[in-house]
Parts: C-alpha cells; sequence; structure tokens
C-alpha cells in the first residue's frame, strides 16, 4: 500500500485490474465472468447484490440468525421488497427443512442467507438451500464475508447466483473493498429489469463495464485498497486454499481443547461452528467487558462483545487469516487464564496450554 499510485485508467492498474479478477474467481471458486470488488465495504457488496436483483414489490426469503441477516433484511425492505424471514436463535444455524416449509407457502424471486454469521459463530450449510431455492424458481444469494479464505467457499459447485464478501476478515487484508460475484442468471436477471438499479454507484451493468474489457470510466477506483487485495489474494493462493482452510480448522481446534480445560464453551451450535470466529460463552460471575478492557490494555489482545440478545453473555474471538496461528492461541489462553485467576477461579495454566498443543 505504501507503492506509488498510478491512475485508475493506467496500463498498469488496467492489467492488475484482470489478475484480481481471476485470482478473486480462484478464491470464489467460481467461473463467473461477472466477479470483482465492489469500492466499499462488505456491506457495500450486501447492498450490491440485492439493490441490482430486486424491485419493487419482489417476494424475497432471507435467513435471519444474527446481526447481518437482520441487516440484509433492512437493505431489500429499503429495496421495496417484501420479506419473508426465516428466523433461528442466534448462534443456531437456518435449518434447509426451514427454508422448505417457507417455499411451500410463497414463490420468491430470491433467496438469501448468511454462510458465516460474524455476530454469532455459526457456519450455515447452503448446499441443500440453494437446491431448494433452485428448485422454487428462485435465486440463490449467500453472504461469505467471514468465511471466504477461512473454511470452503464453492460457489460453482454450491450453484450460488449472488455472492459477496469483504476484504479484513479472512482475506486479511484492510477494511475498503467487497469482492462480489454474479452467475450468469443473476447477471440476466439484472439486465431484465423494468426499473432502474435504486443506486447509480453500485448499478452492476456500470460496474460491469468498467471491471470488463471496456474500462468505460465509472468511478475512481481506490488505487491503494486494490494493491492490497491484490497482495492479500496472492498470499492466500500461494499457501493453498485447502492448507489455509485446515490451518483456520486446526487452531479452531486448539483454541477448544484450551477453552474446555477452563471450563468454558463455545456458544455457537455444535457442529456447525466457525473455525474463525468463536463464541466462548462468558462463565458465571465474570465481568465480560472487565476482561475484554483488561485483555487489551494489559496484553494487547482485542476480542469482540456479543451483539443483541448476545450482549454480555460471549465474547468474540477472532482467528482470521494470518492471526489464525498457534501462538495468538496459546497468547490468548495465557492471558484469559491470568484474568479468571485473578477474578478467583482455580485455574492450570500449564494444562490449559498443554490442551492447546
Amino acid at each position: 500500500m505504501s507503492r506509488p499510485l498510478v491512475g485508475h485508467l493506467d496500463p498498469a492498474f488496467v492489467g492488475m485490474m484482470e489478475e484480481i479478477k481471476t485470482m478473486l474467481r480462484e478464491v470464489f471458486q467460481t467461473r463467473n465472468e461477472m466477479t470483482f470488488p465492489v469500492s466499499g465495504t462488505g456491506s457495500a457488496g450486501m447492498e450490491f447484490c440485492l439493490v441490482n436483483l430486486i424491485e419493487p414489490g419482489d417476494e424475497v426469503v432471507i435467513g435471519v440468525n444474527g446481526v447481518f441477516g437482520t441487516r440484509m433484511v433492512d437493505v431489500a425492505e429499503r429495496c421495496g421488497a417484501r420479506v419473508i424471514k426465516v428466523e433461528a436463535t442466534w448462534g443456531r444455524i437456518i435449518e434447509p427443512q426451514q427454508i422448505a416449509d417457507t417455499l411451500k407457502q410463497s414463490r420468491p424471486k430470491l433467496v438469501a442467507v448468511v454462510h458465516a454469521e460474524t455476530s454469532t459463530g455459526a457456519l450455515t450449510p447452503v448446499e441443500e438451500i440453494s437446491r431448494l431455492a433452485h428448485n422454487a424458481g428462485a435465486l440463490f444469494m449467500l453472504d461469505t464475508v467471514t468465511s471466504l479464505g477461512g473454511c470452503a467457499v464453492k460457489i460453482d459447485d454450491w450453484q450460488v447466483d449472488a455472492v459477496y464478501s469483504g476484504t479484513q476478515k479472512c482475506l486479511s487484508c484492510p477494511p475498503g473493498l467487497a469482492p462480489v460475484s454474479f452467475s450468469k442468471q443473476a447477471v440476466e436477471v439484472a439486465n431484465r429489469r423494468k426499473t432502474k438499479v435504486q443506486s447509480w454507484y453500485l448499478d452492476v451493468n456500470l460496474l460491469g463495464s468498467y471491471w470488463g474489457q471496456d474500462r468505460v470510466y465509472h468511478h475512481t477506483a481506490p488505487i491503494t485498497m486494490n494493491y492490497a487485495l491484490h497482495e492479500a489474494l496472492r498470499l492466500v493462493l500461494e499457501e493453498g486454499l485447502e492448507r489455509r482452510w485446515q490451518r483456520h480448522r486446526t487452531n479452531h481446534e486448539a483454541l477448544k481443547a484450551g477453552l474446555a480445560k477452563l471450563g468454558l464453551q463455545l456458544a455457537a451450535q455444535e457442529g456447525h461452528r466457525l473455525w474463525q470466529l468463536n463464541t466462548v460463552t462468558v462463565p458465571e460471575g465474570i465481568d465480560e467487558a472487565s476482561v475484554r478492557k483488561r485483555l487489551l490494555s494489559d496484553f494487547n489482545i482485542e476480542v469482540g462483545a456479543g451483539l443483541g440478545p448476545l450482549k454480555g453473555k460471549i465474547w468474540r474471538v477472532g482467528l482470521m487469516g494470518e492471526t489464525s496461528t498457534r501462538e495468538n492461541v496459546k497468547a490468548f489462553l495465557r492471558a484469559l487464564s491470568q484474568l479468571l485467576k485473578e477474578s478467583g477461579k482455580r485455574v492450570d495454566v500449564e494444562a490449559v496450554l498443554a490442551a492447546a498443543s
């Protein structure tokens, strides 16, 4: 990111755009031509997908099991959609049967779920939901903000029509771009609209012309952020997707083993827990905010607070991308052990660290 800037239509940057698109297709595991980074954070990716595919009056089914499913509903309603919510308790997944039951009563244009719910640590399997959506004649949309680069994301195999992500999670890139991808079917739906896309800035037809072969001027792309994404994607592919996914899994397992020795449990649904975002249940008698504050001030370790109904009940411990290391797992466990010990809990720190090994 410290490299000298070039113009956003400079031949050197145009060449980099092609390399970014090629690498994004590989990381998304797709051949979709319409694959590129939107200038904006992950939420811009969410809005990009919805504003292009929804017109006023369209019926949309959205899975809601955390903050970001809730946000999808808000954005879809702002597009004029009639939203049918399929809800699950925060920390649990959206079950395929819930979607199946809903689709018996409706014929939506779009079915959307969050793959990796950042607010709860739950990973919803999506292959069956995708099949159900397509059998009902709907497009299938997926939020992969926290999953891309940290666990399997297979857009073509899963027949995902619209997908978006962010750069700052498992890609280990600063926030500021939102990788997106549309299937041919999604592009056709966007092209057949009866009304203009409500957002000029996020119109897929305009952006596609800029990121496509014509290079029609649309906006001044954030050059430095694209430098960063190019390098981040290069590092992801240099490590290898399967190897990277396995690294996230083994470090998650190490953390889980250490937490078990501390008598702590993960809050997300058993069998559907994110490797890269671990939600730890706060034990009785412990001030969760005080522990977070001490972790940051005394150990330089930042963890997230619970959101919504999980506020005050969990810590959200990220092991994403370059931060997913055994050293970071042990540093966190050592610090947490010390703070719990100071709070009066009996803790065998060496046993905790041994479990994580």
